[in-house]
């Protein structure tokens, strides 16, 4: 059954445009099916600040999203598209945790700090999407080893306590597999710094 959505917004517009967009970045092969409009309205409303909308959808306009779904299910390339919907003073960048992991290797401690607090005296911490949390693995730097996205998310939980600082992550984990990689604080802070928008477990892989 079709979701009904009273907003001054024409949702079903605002598709058709995010569809052109879509094409645009990734190639006339870009479709946003119908099974998925579930999703679209609740991003979209997040995105737009449709606050009505959002409280409709018990969407928190204040805490980031948390984009979960199987893998191929298109979670990347819907926050890519996302980011033309997003006021200035809201813009976000897309970051694989793969690539951290990598930056970790070669820089260090100093990464965690990039991406939470800024590059020291350097920038004001920004917006990010930590896009596939969960690919990236435990790493040693001088043979210590270091969960490094728990570190930056429960760094970016206390910025995000204190200056409402937005984060965005995509992830095909579940919530016990968060737990399991990550431990129960992050979970727990996940929470409170996250709207969770899923996709079924049995979302067709759209790579396919």
């Amino acid at each position: 059954m079709k979701e009904e959505i009273n907003s001054h917004y024409n949702y079903e517009e605002v598709i058709i445009w995010l569809e052109k967009k879509g094409v645009e970045l990734y190639g006339c092969h870009f479709k946003i099916l119908e099974n998925d409009h579930p999703i679209i309205f609740r991003l979209i409303a997040y995105f737009l600040k449709d606050e009505p909308t959002c409280f409709q959808f018990n969407i928190d306009p204040n805490k980031g999203v948390l984009l979960s779904g199987p893998i191929g299910c298109g979670k990347t390339s819907l926050m890519n598209v996302m980011k033309q919907l997003t006021p200035t003073d809201h813009k976000f960048f897309v970051k694989p945790c793969r690539d951290i992991s990598f930056e970790f290797i070669q820089d260090g401690y100093e990464i965690i700090h990039k991406y939470s607090k800024g590059k020291l005296y350097q920038s004001e911490p920004k917006t990010i999407c930590f896009d596939d949390l969960g690919t990236e693995n435990n790493l040693k730097y001088f043979g210590n080893e270091c969960n490094v996205m728990a570190e930056i998310l429960l760094s970016r939980y206390e910025i995000f306590t204190s200056k409402k600082l937005q984060t965005h992550i995509t992830t095909n984990l579940s919530a016990t597999e968060i737990e399991n990689q990550y431990g129960n604080r992050v979970r727990s802070r996940l929470r409170e710094l996250c709207n969770l928008i899923a996709y079924d477990r049995q979302a067709i892989d759209k790579r396919k």
